[in-house]
């Protein structure tokens, strides 16, 4: 995906939640976590402040993605060519962790 087909409502619904938490899914088993500091148009990514590499499992009994390891990193950028899946937090866990 370059950056011409990246939609212009991805930005539109990443800069409304700039200041929320939220989860990035980059990989299967790999993201990252934190607040939606800025959203870049070029190149196209955001950057998360207070930002964690996690680590994502799943079992044969648990198939819904769990948290398993938090590696802090602080800021983060991440290409939005790179992105599997984007989860807002809900508010609650935006304030406090």
């Amino acid at each position: 995906m370059s950056t011409g087909e990246i939609s212009p409502t991805i930005f539109h619904f990443l800069e409304r939640n700039v200041g929320r938490r939220v989860v990035v899914i980059v990989e299967r088993d790999f993201g990252y976590e934190g607040l939606i500091e800025a959203v870049s148009h070029t190149p196209p990514g955001i950057w998360l402040a207070d930002a964690e590499a996690i680590v994502l499992r799943t079992t044969v009994a648990n198939p819904i993605p769990r948290i398993v390891a938090k590696e802090r990193k602080s800021e983060v950028f991440i290409h939005l060519n790179s992105v599997q899946r984007i989860e807002i937090l809900p508010e609650k866990a935006s304030k406090g962790k």
